[in-house]
């Protein structure tokens, strides 16, 4: 029997890793069913841009106060994981601080280090509970977080503080054993709380936060999948595999570019091309769909931490205008996740008479973007949403003819007179005998 809770944990976490790994492959063979794109040049640029962005958190000190609290929040997750292998140890080999045996005093004075990052994590999470509920500022409370967006967002603010109450607790329990060998720093001013138990029942509520703290750990990793959170994992290869051309240049369509080309060589033969293959499937101007979209542009999705910054800074947005980047972002992926349940249900995809474009964001979003990257400036994980929106815009420009009129008479005189203006060449100077 001295073995049952190392097997009850031993299920317990085996459980908790083999879900956790099915919910990310669920998410990987979503993300992986957009178009391929190159994106392995340049591997130490990207090695750095993930580093400074994504582990430095260098885009959140646009908004000091924030950023230094969310780096408290983003240390503390980092820092105490170093607990939380101490934990997985002892509940595996039943072993009881298994650190502190070989760094013996230094061990108090690194659990205290702990327990001043989990008071801190505390008060940093009432801040942001403050801001979302109390304050609500604004961009908490746009259109897109109404619903489960804004709840997912303070349930994880809750489990935070259960598990570092549940954490803190267990050390000032256990300060009250006979046996104690440690104290640490705030648990030790709160072991008087925990003073008038026997022995057995201290030993009893240890072992009681015991499991809280880790149960709530595990729970917590597989709540991430579904929760906007996931950005704690996927932040890393988001930031790696970003765009790291300069942020106006946008990517020709290599078909149209060809064309162009050909149209601008006299010396070219268009007939010297080979014949199309007939079994190729057609292909695509832009985006319809998210499957259209690029797999990059679908892990963007699946990383965005719908903070809202992106929002808050387009200009599009702040003048009233419907468009907003978060939320095209959240539309992808709720898109993707809905194909992928589609494919899980039927073995391939059944054609359910939706899409990205029409179903999901609307031409109106669309042609309010006034592509001036402020929302790719702006994200602190480097998610490209105007990119999402240029592929969207390409197809419905390219294939369906459906951009506002304005910019198809535009076109129009840009084809026949080589300019946007409606005047033929011979007559655009005219202006000057006026």
């Amino acid at each position: 029997m001295q073995f049952l809770p190392n097997l009850i944990f031993l299920a317990l976490f085996g459980g908790a890793i083999f879900w956790f790994s099915k919910n990310v492959g669920r998410i990987r063979h979503n993300i992986l069913l957009g178009r391929d794109i190159d994106r392995s040049d340049n591997a130490a640029g990207r090695r750095a841009n993930m580093l400074r962005v994504a582990f430095g958190q260098s885009k959140m000190q646009a908004r000091p106060i924030a950023g230094f609290l969310h780096f408290i929040i983003y240390a503390s997750f980092l820092i105490i994981n170093i607990e939380v292998l101490e934990i997985i140890i002892d509940g595996i080999f039943g072993t009881h601080r298994f650190f502190s045996h070989y760094l013996g005093r230094a061990y108090d004075i690194i659990i205290s280090f702990f327990e001043i990052l989990a008071v801190a994590t505390v008060f940093t999470v009432v801040i942001f509970w403050w801001r979302r509920n109390v304050s609500k500022l604004d961009r908490f409370h746009k259109p897109e977080m109404q619903g489960w967006p804004f709840k997912d967002a303070n349930i994880i603010l809750y489990i935070e503080v259960a598990l570092m109450f549940a954490l803190l607790n267990m050390n000032a329990v256990e300060e009250n054993f006979a046996s104690s060998e440690h104290s640490f720093i705030v648990s030790h001013s709160m072991a008087p709380l925990w003073s008038g138990l026997s022995e057995n029942a201290l030993h009893i509520m240890e072992r009681f936060f015991w499991w809280i703290h880790i149960a709530g750990i595990l729970a917590f990793l597989n709540y991430l999948p579904f929760s906007k959170h996931f950005h704690i994992i996927l932040a890393f290869p988001n930031t790696y595999y970003a765009n790291l051309e300069s942020k106006g240049k946008f990517a020709n369509n290599a078909t149209v570019t060809k064309e162009v080309k050909l149209m601008m060589d006299p010396t070219a033969d268009p007939f010297a091309a080979p014949a199309p293959d007939a079994d190729a499937p057609i292909e695509k101007f832009g985006a319809k769909d998210a499957t259209d979209l690029s797999w990059v542009n679908l892990l963007n999705a699946y990383t965005c931490t719908e903070c809202g910054r992106c929002t808050s800074e387009c200009p599009a947005n702040l003048t009233g205008k419907k468009l907003s980047p978060r939320k095209i972002m959240m539309d992808t992926r709720d898109r993707i996740d809905e194909i992928g349940k589609n494919i899980e249900a039927n073995g391939e995809f059944k054609d359910d008479g939706k899409s990205l474009l029409g179903d999901y964001i609307t031409q109106e979003e669309l042609w309010a973007c006034t592509s001036c990257n402020a929302c790719v400036q702006a994200c602190p994980v480097d998610i490209d949403p105007l990119n999402i929106i240029m592929q969207l815009r390409n197809f419905a420009t390219m294939e369906e003819s459906s951009a506002p009129a304005e910019l198809n008479v535009m076109m129009t005189n840009v084809e026949n007179n080589g300019a946007p203006w409606p005047f033929s060449q011979m007559d655009r100077a005219n202006w000057i005998n006026e």
